[in-house]
């Protein structure tokens, strides 16, 4: 990677840095939501710079209230002016310098969803989650079922209930029903859960019928966030079959506001886990395709400050993003800019490393404590679920900020 410096002062350690600039929506005093780029505690108004001459891209795919149309003209031009904001950001006679209007601090800027997600995929990617929840609810010692390891098992989801991080969510109600029950009863979920996962941002549509392969896939993945599918494992268990996930997933999934481009991503690929039995010849692919990004979950709660309660790493999934892409669209299922695919819960190999409280609680047999003393095996209200991620590389830092949201009782 290339050693780049900026003029604009960005604090130690910032997810923002000079390698990153990812995209996101933001507004300020309640004016219109438009398209901007962070560095540091600062957002660069893409709109502002347009109307300079400063990039090539009319001030119109700014002014929208989501990146969709943005996005929408396609890799050649986005990342064109991903790389001209850089290099005014660094060049020493920069026009920008003179222009302080273009920039808004993060401080004083409300985020907003950065994409109109019209289809939700989640996937279920992680062999590590998959083998501890088949070793609960299934069988010790074949953990995994007997299609894990031949297809990136996934669902579609609801993408109306995606939620950029900061709301809050209020917890779900629904059937429910344990082993000592002969009927189910209805009431609020008891095992609220998070699931740490990384999403996929859609960037490149397909017709009906189209097939992406795992060569192609990269052109159509236009950036990365941190996804929180919040669970309420009570009424998913009584839900799931035969049809799985249902009203235990749809209440409220939370996603970060700043898209990470893949190709701020690019010197973060590392080689994926070894896939046994060989994948069908669809699902194969060549180089390193999937990212060595740090992640970690806070929890916190009315009387107790932030707890680390997990670190894990995308670099685990056995499923990457382009098999996961390349099987979604092998049926001919088309794409639409925007759509958003999500990893599944991103565990890693021992305790320390689990991505949800399923997990970390062993089903709710193993409380954890915070930093007050108090126990858990499960969300309470008034919770607050922090997720943080980056990806480090010879002292250069790319990272995705944070998402977070805090539970409510139910309304």
């Amino acid at each position: 990677m290339t050693t780049l410096k900026t003029w604009v002062t960005v604090p130690h350690n910032s997810d923002f840095s000079i390698y990153n600039l990812p995209f996101g929506i933001f507004s300020v005093n309640g004016d219109a939501p438009k398209a901007g780029i962070a560095i540091g505690e600062l957002i660069v108004d893409l709109e502002a710079i347009s109307e300079l001459g400063l990039i090539s891209v009319d001030a119109s795919y700014f002014k929208q209230k989501t990146l969709n149309e943005f996005i929408s003209l396609g890799k050649k031009i986005t990342n064109k002016v991903r790389l001209d904001v850089q290099r005014l950001l660094t060049i020493e006679n920069s026009p920008l310098k003179n222009h302080s209007e273009v920039f808004v601090s993060q401080k004083d800027a409300k985020m907003h969803l950065p994409v109109h997600v019209g289809d939700y995929t989640d996937f279920y990617s992680s062999i590590e989650h998959a083998t501890n929840v088949g070793k609960m609810f299934r069988d010790p010692e074949n953990a995994l079922l007997s299609n894990w390891r031949h297809i990136p098992v996934g669902y579609h989801g609801r993408a109306s209930s995606i939620v950029v991080s900061g709301t809050d969510i209020h917890r779900p109600m629904g059937q429910v029903k344990t082993n000592d029950m002969e009927v189910p009863v209805f009431k609020t979920s008891g095992n609220l859960d998070f699931e740490l996962e990384m999403g996929f941002v859609v960037g490149k549509s397909t017709e009906l019928g189209e097939r992406v392969s795992t060569k192609q896939a990269a052109e159509h993945i236009f950036g990365l966030v941190l996804f929180n599918d919040w669970s309420a494992r009570d009424i998913q268990k009584w839900e799931y079959v035969p049809l799985g996930p249902f009203l235990g997933k749809s209440f409220a999934s939370s996603m970060s506001p700043w898209i990470v481009t893949l190709e701020a991503l690019e010197p973060f690929k590392v080689q994926g886990p070894e896939q046994q039995p060989e994948v069908l010849s669809y699902l194969k692919y060549e180089g390193e395709h999937n990212y060595d990004i740090q992640l970690e979950v806070g929890m916190s709660s009315e009387s107790s400050s932030e707890t680390t309660i997990s670190r894990s790493n995308f670099k685990y999934m056995y499923w990457n993003m382009m098999q996961q892409l390349a099987h979604h669209t092998v049926n001919g299922c088309n794409l639409n800019v925007g759509d958003v695919m999500a990893s599944g819960t991103i565990s890693g190999k021992d305790e320390s490393s689990y991505g949800s409280l399923l997990e970390i609680s062993w089903g709710g047999k193993k409380p954890f404590e915070l930093k007050d003393g108090s126990k858990r095996t499960f969300i309470e209200d008034n919770d607050t679920v922090t997720m943080r991620g980056f990806a480090e590389k010879d002292g250069k830092r790319v990272g995705f900020g944070q998402v977070t949201g805090t539970i409510l009782p139910s309304k």
